[in-house]
């Protein structure tokens, strides 16, 4: 079976087949290592020579990686009827990394580091399908505080011309005859992100926070939605995070269609019109105590006439959050702010390159829940699955065929510290992560003594 980094990134183009295959090798090595140094991952001081030099080559820039792996996602994207583009804005902080030249503030004078916009293609049901666009840059010292006057410049001026820019690239990579829907959080809410000019398959669904002016006996768009009646109620899965565990939640919907009128401090105020769109409210009446309620007040183009069409936005947004968790692989998982390279510029090829690493994990754990019937052969190579097996199992002898990727992806959580007990779900790409560190040793040594080259 080929495998899936060659696949991945089949379409690469460096200038040299030889840098196209260290590229595969780079990438299959950190992915079976995630949490691993590069060292590490590479195994021997030559391969890690090699990376390293590949990272500093002046031969390619970091988007000619990109494009591979973006032509691989929309390859999965035709795949689909309907795709969410989620739009999401991290900092890789390299505060402590006083060597590193080429790095811009991040909150001060005294913080360095990289500013990075993705946007993660994902299904309806939440598998990631691959990071379809992505900015990284440095701020400039001399804007520092800028941000004071943003009501003084224009879109096109400001960090919030990221959003605009992912819209128009999903726009353009995505065929007309599928559905593509651009998410995003409250930081989306621009008033030019919705005034922008959008293609007929094209919608968005982003998380309000303004109480913007509208057409409506309200006149504010907090109060005019909240003057509706509900619609129905919605039980949905609230994730686990640092600050609670994971939850069911049932949230009361309203919705209502509003025009949105153009912001009184817009600087180009004269030259806009108002925006129609469709507005959900939903809001979490009952909370446990101990839990702040969740309320999601959701603008969208898309249409909305009943109950149905509202939940199905609600339920699409709770899958914004994956590019959350797609951060946190690639800062946890892969340790990209802890790479000591000498300037942004390694940094960013190491970050396309680890990108492609962290798509890869956060795919395999929701895949797994998606398809959990699939045989594992279709992701894991025949000496990995075996010895999986065999060392769960504790029995020399691996099965005649391949378990499901749902128990493959149980047993490899396991090696990681996956306990599986009765109420603790699925794993999550921690335990994966970790469990793909030790099945690389396992495999090693299983080779070695099959005799496998």
């Amino acid at each position: 079976m080929e495998k899936w980094a060659s696949v991945e990134l089949k379409q690469a183009d460096l200038g040299d087949t030889r840098r196209n295959k260290r590229l595969v090798r780079i990438v299959e090595d950190l992915a079976a290592q995630p949490s691993s140094s590069v060292p590490q991952a590479c195994g021997n001081i030559a391969a890690t020579t090699a990376a390293y030099d590949f990272w500093n080559s002046p031969y390619f820039q970091p988007d000619d990686i990109r494009k591979a792996h973006v032509k691989s996602t929309v390859a999965r994207i035709k795949e689909h009827d309907v795709v969410l583009m989620i739009q999401d804005t991290t900092s890789i902080d390299l505060t402590s990394h006083k060597a590193t030249n080429g790095l811009g503030y991040l909150d001060h004078t005294k913080s360095f580091a990289l500013k990075v916009h993705s946007t993660l293609a994902a299904t309806i049901d939440g598998v990631p399908l691959g990071i379809a666009f992505q900015q990284v840059w440095a701020r400039d010292i001399e804007n520092l505080g800028i941000a004071k006057k943003r009501r003084q410049r224009e879109t096109q001026d400001k960090e919030s011309q990221r959003w605009l820019d992912g819209l128009k690239v999903t726009q353009q990579l995505v065929p007309i005859e599928l559905i593509v829907v651009t998410m995003g959080d409250s930081e989306a809410d621009i008033f030019d992100l919705f005034s922008q000019q959008r293609l007929e398959n094209s919608h968005l669904l982003i998380r309000g926070t303004h109480n913007r002016k509208v057409d409506h006996s309200a006149k504010y768009l907090h109060q005019a939605i909240r003057a509706t009646q509900p619609c129905g109620s919605l039980t949905i899965e609230v994730k686990r995070s640092p600050e609670h565990a994971a939850r069911k939640a049932t949230l009361t919907l309203r919705f209502a269609t509003l025009e949105i009128q153009v912001p009184l401090h817009h600087i180009g105020r004269k030259q806009l019109k108002p925006v129609k769109l469709q507005v959900v409210l939903a809001e979490e009446e009952n909370p446990p105590f101990d839990v702040s309620p969740i309320s999601w007040l959701l603008l969208t183009t898309l249409e909305i006439n009943e109950f149905d069409s509202a939940a199905r936005c609600v339920k699409w947004y709770t899958f914004r959050w994956l590019i959350e968790r797609y951060h946190y692989v690639l800062k946890s998982g892969c340790g990209i702010e802890e790479l000591q390279l000498e300037t942004a510029r390694r940094i960013n090829m190491a970050l396309v390159t680890y990108s492609i690493v962290a798509w890869r994990l956060l795919w395999l754990t929701y895949e797994a829940r998606s398809n959990p019937d699939l045989p594992c052969d279709r992701v894991l190579e025949a000496c990995e699955w075996q010895s999986l097996c065999a060392t769960i199992n504790k029995t020399p002898i691996p099965p005649q065929q391949p378990p499901s990727l749902r128990q493959a992806v149980r047993m490899i959580a396991t090696l990681g510290g996956f306990l599986g007990r009765k109420g603790d779900g699925e794993p999550g790409v921690k335990t994966i992560w970790r469990g793909l560190r030790r099945l690389h040793d396992i495999t090693a040594t299983w080779k070695l003594v099959h005799q496998i080259f």
